[in-house]
């Protein structure tokens, strides 16, 4: 017996003096997964939660060792990540958060996408969620897809969706469409444009339906202001389509909101084909703040949706859950991120004739 107590470890995760990683968590308040991540020297810890943990550390005597290390950090999180969305900029931002995140905390990703905004095949999507995932990652537009939904209910995998509104089951981060949607529309009515264009999202989408009431919130303030509407579904192809439409028109707008910058940039596109100066003759805004509104000419003002941002707090809550660290101090809910108008060189008074 003298001999094991002058062990440096008696058994998996426990130091010399018997303090165990689960005894420094709770000293520390934290889960047993961030006091990994502090001993491994990771990113994504608070300067204040690293403080906590190393003073349980000192108070506990505990001694870090490759036992334990291996304890807190065995069992691989494979998170599965479900996209099918037809803007390569917004998914290619949405990626990067995923990606960032996961490597952070050792998690492992399998991906399945559908093709054309669609949802993939039921038995597609079956193969996926049996092959020992520990969370699912939706990704817009799929979080609110009957297929998908239909296939995920009652499988007892914890599930995040970005940009989705109360999936049952299902923790979402987003942002506040509605009111994102009013401030760009005020802004555009601040500047003085009385006929304004629309041009809707994909109508399978919460989010969608969302900006069009806050833009339709904002026209009620001011009653000498009218709207055209034009449905797109969030591509490019839609928004020249919208485009054509919207300019087409006997009376046509000053200003054309997109709901999303695909559809801003196609309708750019249009105006420029037909020898409009935008903003001069036409104001156009989107939203998102993807790359799509720094490439064109002019850039986009648009409102800016984090979206690395919502993919990366989507997986930190989808992986809490699956480690079962936070299960209790997050339930399953909707995480509500800031947005932000961003001005940029694409908005200015209507014309004088205008």
């Amino acid at each position: 017996m003298r001999g094991r107590k002058n062990e440096g470890v008696t058994r998996a995760g426990r130091s010399a003096q018997g303090a165990t990683v689960i005894d420094v968590a709770a000293r520390a308040g934290v889960s047993a997964m961030t006091v990994s991540r502090v001993i491994n020297g990771r990113s994504g810890v608070s300067a204040a939660t690293r403080e906590a943990v190393e003073r349980a550390i000192a108070e506990l005597h505990y001694v870090p060792n490759v036992a334990a290390r291996s304890l807190v950090t065995s069992a691989e999180l494979r998170i599965g990540i479900l996209y099918s969305n037809p803007s390569a900029a917004f998914m290619s931002e949405l990626l990067t958060g995923v990606f960032e995140e996961a490597s952070t905390r050792g998690a492992r990703l399998v991906l399945l996408k559908g093709e054309g905004g669609r949802a993939p095949a039921e038995q597609d999507l079956l193969r996926f969620v049996n092959a020992g995932l520990s969370g699912i990652l939706l990704a817009p537009p799929l979080a609110e897809a009957p297929v998908v939904l239909r296939t995920l209910r009652g499988l007892g995998v914890p599930i995040a969706a970005i940009g989705a509104y109360h999936v049952p089951g299902a923790t979402c981060v987003r942002i506040d469409d509605r009111r994102a949607a009013f401030e760009m529309t005020r802004h555009l009515l601040e500047l003085g444009h009385r006929r304004l264009g629309f041009v809707l999202g994909n109508p399978d989408q919460t989010a969608s339906a969302e900006r069009r009431a806050g833009m339709e919130d904002a026209m009620r303030d001011v009653p000498d202001a009218g709207v055209q509407l034009v449905q797109g579904d969030f591509s490019y192809a839609s928004g020249l389509a919208a485009g054509e439409q919207l300019l087409d028109g006997p009376s046509p707008p000053t200003a054309v909101f997109a709901s999303n910058d695909d559809m801003a940039a196609a309708i750019v596109s249009v105006a420029h084909r037909r020898q409009l100066d935008v903003p001069r003759q036409l104001t156009v805004v989107g939203f998102d703040d993807t790359t799509a509104a720094v490439t064109l000419w002019p850039p986009l003002t648009t409102v800016h949706q984090p979206v690395r941002r919502l993919a990366a707090e989507a997986l930190a809550l989808l992986a809490d859950e699956a480690r079962g660290s936070g299960s209790k101090a997050r339930p399953r809910r909707d995480r509500v991120l800031e947005h932000e108008i961003v001005k940029r060189s694409s908005t200015a008074a209507p014309p004088e004739d205008g």
